[in-house]
């Protein structure tokens, strides 16, 4: 080892102080902005998992004119025979049909115009969270007959509670009159206003009889075994389907939501590069305070004939093994966080869970993230943000004079 390289070793190891403050503030630093992207990252889930999971579904098959025009000449046909065909897909971890529709709720008093939807309760259970928001009374079991499942908000508009009877009035796939009187079995609460406002489920062994609908769906939703490969799973599903339908990620047919993380990440971020600039100048204020304090010392080396080259060379070791070593620590302290708060989420308690369903949140729990790349990705930011805050110091001692740095106070 070079002789400027051993008086390098020798600083951090007998400037217990100063090496143990350096390692503290890289450390530390490192660790807040791993734990800080994780839980970001996390809450992005979250948000992601609440939106998607109430209802709309991962990935969802239609007919190709369906969302311009939602009618009745826009179906899938043979939906059973599609679905049979597509369940044995290993990336499929659940598949389900559905059957919207709009009918005139009422009962004595009021009427509510509303969708409805035949539904397979028990699939449903995966692909959404209906079955988990429910407020009072029963979820909807195979084999319910006429019984309803009803938004709070639309419950509360009809004056409904459960067990109590309410009529519809539509038009069946025929376009014939379809009728009748359904008991409320359910209602459920998601916090959505609109969808608990608008919405009511029946099992779609029921709707098929009333609305002539047998083999044929609205909506195929499927949810992945990976819900992370959505996207790709969407497209690689596609050359299975006949001609007439298209299959579509949560990306594509709720953008809306896409481009509302994106606005809530540009946010996040630059609340990180606020903390970045903010550490930045920590650092180097006291990497300045810490290498002019040693003026002299660098003052009698230049005087002994140790060349700017040299005490270059030893500062910015200095640098690198600390700040290395810093952020090695760091990361490790944050990855743990971020691993921990993964496996075991944030618990706010049962008394915000409640509150937190009246806002379309699915549970009060806050995970974290864990991302191997992304960890690896903040540390890398974290070690050249650390030996940049060291270079302004290094340079400006480097170029004063060896008598003025040794007759320096």
């Amino acid at each position: 080892m070079r002789p400027y390289l051993r008086l390098g070793v020798r600083n951090i190891t007998q400037s217990k102080g100063r090496t143990a403050v350096t390692l503290l503030l890289s450390a530390f630093s490192t660790a807040v902005l791993i734990f800080s992207t994780a839980f970001m990252d996390g809450q992005h889930r979250v948000m992601l998992k609440n939106a998607v999971e109430t209802y709309p579904g991962y990935i969802q098959i239609t007919h190709e004119n369906f969302r311009d025009n939602p009618g009745y000449e826009n179906l899938i046909e043979n939906s059973d025979t599609l679905v049979q065909r597509l369940q044995n897909d290993p990336r499929i971890g659940s598949i389900s049909q559905r059957f919207e529709t709009y009918v005139l709720l009422s009962t004595k008093e009021h009427s509510v115009g509303a969708m409805i939807a035949g539904i397979q309760p028990q699939k449903e259970q995966t692909n959404s969270i209906l079955a988990k928001s429910l407020h009072r009374g029963k979820y909807l079991q195979k084999g319910d007959g006429n019984a309803i499942y009803l938004g709070s908000e639309l419950a509360k508009n009809l004056q409904v509670k459960v067990g109590d009877t309410l009529a519809y009035i539509g038009n069946g796939v025929d376009y014939s009159f379809c009728a009748d009187n359904v008991v409320v079995k359910g209602i459920f609460q998601t916090g959505l206003f609109q969808f608990d406002a608008s919405s009511a489920f029946v099992s779609k062994e029921y709707f098929d009889h009333m609305f002539v609908s047998d083999n044929l769906a609205t909506h195929i939703v499927i949810y992945p075994a990976d819900i992370d490969t959505a996207n790709e799973l969407a497209q690689k599903i596609k050359p299975q389907l006949p001609p007439a339908l298209h299959v579509q990620s949560w990306k594509e047919f709720m953008h809306t939501l896409v481009q509302a993380m994106e606005l809530d990440s540009i946010f996040g971020y630059i609340t990180l590069a606020i903390f970045f600039i903010v550490i930045f100048f920590v650092i180097l204020i006291y990497t300045l305070l810490n290498i002019f304090a040693r003026t002299r010392e660098i003052g009698v080396l230049r005087a002994i004939g140790t060349g700017k080259k040299q005490i270059m060379g030893m500062l910015l070791f200095e640098s690198t093994v600390l700040s290395f070593a810093g952020v090695l620590a760091g990361g490790a302290i944050g990855a743990a966080l971020a691993y921990y708060f993964n496996l075991n989420p944030i618990e706010l308690g049962a008394e915000f869970e409640k509150q937190f369903k009246q806002y379309g949140l699915v549970s009060s729990a806050l995970p974290t993230t864990f991302e191997p790349l992304t960890i690896l990705r903040d540390m890398g930011i974290m070690f050249v943000l650390c030996m940049a805050s060291t270079l302004y110091p290094i340079v400006k001692i480097n170029a004063m004079n060896p008598v003025e740095a040794m007759h320096h106070v």
